[in-house]
């Protein structure tokens, strides 16, 4: 244990002695005693907390390794990718110099050495770069196919917004203009068709799941910029999907098994949407899966629908 000197005042220790000369010492103990105490109990305290803090730095550097390990997996791709586009240079070869008929007279100066009704044979020159254009073909269809992303769930934006103004469309009565929170610096304009128990107060300002990374397109006049994704019965009746309690705008929207990155903007000759939205639908309990593979918001929970089950997202 360390000096007591340390972390009790002498001179108060003198008082203390001086008014109670009988127990004064061991009153000046006692106080001692607790002093330290109190002290290794503070410096225990911050021992904990470093090593809290030391946790949390441990996990974002992991979190940062794996990154760079992405991030070099994927130059090492784009590295063999380039190499197999890079045309091999053709084999220096030297063409054998042509062999004159034992027989035959040498051809009379002028004269044409094609026979009448052939086609004259290609020079090595023109047969090697035949072949080179061939090889070009041939690789750059295989890294055709070989750079082919899949089409799976994890192509898309899915976050969570907040509805913070609801309004008729101008130019047409069967639609609404939504302006939502994704947890940037502006706003989104999505676009929607309305239904006839539509109750706008009641959107104004409810959490909803919009898919984020389409292009942008206009619907008359008004350009939308994401996708509000809803659930729809037989009968026609849609509803929000719900995000879990505790999100907030911006929180995306992932797949367990599906951990892939989104695309940056979905390009429409590939119809990624079209060919996933059949396997998008809401299950037996209401919650919103893709292939059975639920979305989730990491860390809140699931999103669900209000009240429909056992129907498509759209």
């Amino acid at each position: 244990m360390e000096k007591s000197d340390d972390v009790f005042n002498p001179s108060l220790a003198a008082a203390i002695i001086k008014l109670d000369p009988e127990d004064g010492e061991q009153i000046v103990e006692y106080f001692k005693t607790h002093a330290l105490l109190s002290r290794e109990k503070a410096l225990l305290q911050a021992s904990v907390r470093d090593q809290k803090k030391l946790l949390v730095e441990n996990g974002k550097l992991k979190k940062d390794i794996e990154q760079l390990r992405v991030q070099l997996h994927e130059k090492q791709r784009r590295r063999t990718a380039r190499a197999l586009l890079s045309p091999a240079p053709p084999p220096q070869t030297k063409s054998p110099a042509p062999k004159t008929p034992v027989n035959q007279p040498p051809s009379p100066a002028g004269a044409s050495a094609a026979v009448p009704g052939n086609s004259p044979a290609p020079s090595s020159h023109e047969r090697r770069d035949r072949q080179s254009r061939r090889r070009r073909g041939e690789r750059k269809d295989f890294l055709t196919l070989e750079a082919e992303p899949s089409i799976d769930v994890s192509r898309l934006d899915l976050r969570v917004g907040r509805i913070v103004n609801i309004r008729r469309h101008p130019l047409a009565e069967a639609m609404s203009v939504q302006e939502v929170d994704v947890g940037e610096n502006s706003t989104r304009t999505v676009i929607s068709k309305l239904e006839e128990t539509t109750d706008f107060e009641e959107l104004q300002g409810s959490l909803a799941v919009l898919l984020c990374n389409i292009k942008t397109c206009r619907v008359r006049g008004v350009a939308a910029h994401a996708r509000l994704l809803c659930c729809a019965s037989s009968d026609d009746h849609s509803e929000l999907l719900t995000p879990p309690t505790g999100s907030i705008p911006g929180d995306r929207v992932t797949f367990l098994n599906y951990p892939g990155d989104p695309d940056k903007e979905l390009q429409s000759k590939q119809r990624v949407w079209e060919l996933l939205q059949p396997d998008l639908q809401v299950d037996g309990r209401g919650v919103a899966n893709y292939k059975g593979c639920a979305f989730e918001v990491k860390g809140k929970g699931l999103c669900r629908a209000v009240s429909l089950t056992n129907c498509g997202i759209r």
